[in-house]
C-alpha cells in the first residue's frame, strides 16, 4: 500500500511486526481492538508526506506480532517493554506518540513508566483515569454495568472466542469497527454478539469490504486471544500498578492532547484538570468526522 515498507523487530522476547514509511522524527502509532497496524494504513502516508517517520506496530497479541497464550504475559509492563524496545531499535531516544483505544492506554502508561522516551502525546477515545485503590476494575464495572457489560463478558478464557467463531470473523470485526453508540456496550446473553444472520450492517465510507477482509484475514490467522487478554489482564495491572496509585501526567509545556468522540457522554467532560498537567483538549460533535 502505497510503498508501506513491512519488517519483522525483536524486542522484549517476542518477534514485533512494524508497517512504516517516511524519514524524520518518529511517529509511533498504537492501535486498539481488533485492530491492527492497518487502522493507521491513511495516517502513516499522510505523515511520510509531510516529514516524519511513521511507525504503526502489530501490538502483541495482534496481527503478525507474536501472540503469547498465557494471559500474564500482557500486562502494561509487557506491553510498555515491547514500545520501550521498538523505540529502541529505531535508534531514537525519543518519539511522538499517538494511540486510540487500547492503543491510548498503553500510551498513558508509556508516558507514566517512561516519560524520557515521549516527545508529545496525541490520545484519541480513552482519557486518562488514575489508578482507583479501593476496588479492582473488573469488579467496579460489573458493580456498575452487570454481568453483560463487554469487559465483563470478554473475562472467561475461551467463551468469547467460541462466540465470536459462532458469529463469524467478518461479522464481528465489522461489528467493532462500525460501532458507534455512545453509551456503555451491554451485550445481552441471549443475544450475543452478532446480529440475526438476515441484518445487513452497511459500511461508512472510510472502510471498504477490502479493509474489512485484510482485517478479517489476520484474525482469522492469529484469533482473538491475544487482544482479550488485554481485558483478561485488567485486574493484574491494577495489582501490579499500586506503586502508581496517585501518578499525574506530566510531558510538559502543552504536549498533550486528548481527542474525545463522545458528545453523548457526558462524564468525559468532568476529569479533573489535575490528573494531567497542561493538557489540551478536543471534542468532535456528532457529524464532524
Amino acid at each position: 500500500m502505497e510503498e508501506i515498507t513491512h519488517r519483522t523487530v525483536a524486542v522484549n522476547g517476542i518477534n514485533m511486526h512494524v508497517a512504516e514509511k517516511g524519514e524524520g522524527p518518529v511517529v509511533l502509532l498504537i492501535h486498539g481492538f481488533p485492530e491492527l497496524w492497518y487502522s493507521w494504513r491513511h495516517q502513516i502516508v499522510a505523515l511520510a508526506a509531510h516529514g516524519y517517520h511513521a511507525v504503526a506496530p502489530d501490538l502483541r497479541g495482534f496481527g503478525d506480532t507474536d501472540a503469547p497464550p498465557a494471559v500474564t504475559s500482557y500486562t502494561m509492563f509487557h506491553v510498555v517493554g515491547d514500545l520501550v524496545g521498538l523505540i529502541e531499535a529505531l535508534g531514537r531516544d525519543q518519539v511522538f506518540v499517538v494511540g486510540h483505544d487500547w492503543g491510548a492506554l498503553v500510551a498513558w502508561s508509556l508516558c507514566m513508566f517512561r516519560p524520557d522516551k515521549v516527545k508529545a502525546l496525541v490520545n484519541l477515545s480513552v482519557v486518562f483515569r488514575p489508578r482507583n485503590p479501593t476496588g479492582k476494575p473488573v469488579e467496579t464495572l460489573r458493580a456498575a454495568y452487570g454481568d453483560d457489560y463487554y469487559v465483563c463478558r470478554f473475562q472467561e478464557p475461551g467463551r468469547t472466542e467460541a462466540e465470536f467463531g459462532r458469529v463469524g470473523t467478518s461479522l464481528i470485526i465489522k461489528k467493532f469497527l462500525t460501532y458507534h453508540d455512545p453509551g456503555p456496550v451491554i451485550v445481552p446473553q441471549e443475544k450475543g454478539f452478532g446480529d440475526a444472520p438476515d441484518k445487513e450492517n452497511a459500511l461508512p465510507s472510510w472502510l471498504s469490504e477490502d479493509d474489512l477482509n485484510y482485517f478479517a484475514g489476520k484474525f482469522e490467522k492469529s484469533g482473538f486471544t491475544g487482544g482479550l487478554n488485554y481485558y483478561r489482564a485488567l485486574d493484574l495491572n491494577w495489582e501490579l500498578m499500586a506503586p502508581w496509585t496517585g501518578v499525574q501526567i506530566r510531558l510538559g509545556d502543552k504536549d498533550v492532547m486528548e481527542i474525545v468522540f463522545f458528545p453523548s457522554n457526558p462524564s468525559y467532560l468532568d476529569i479533573p484538570q489535575q490528573w494531567i498537567m497542561e493538557m489540551g483538549w478536543v471534542f468532535l460533535t456528532t457529524g464532524a468526522i
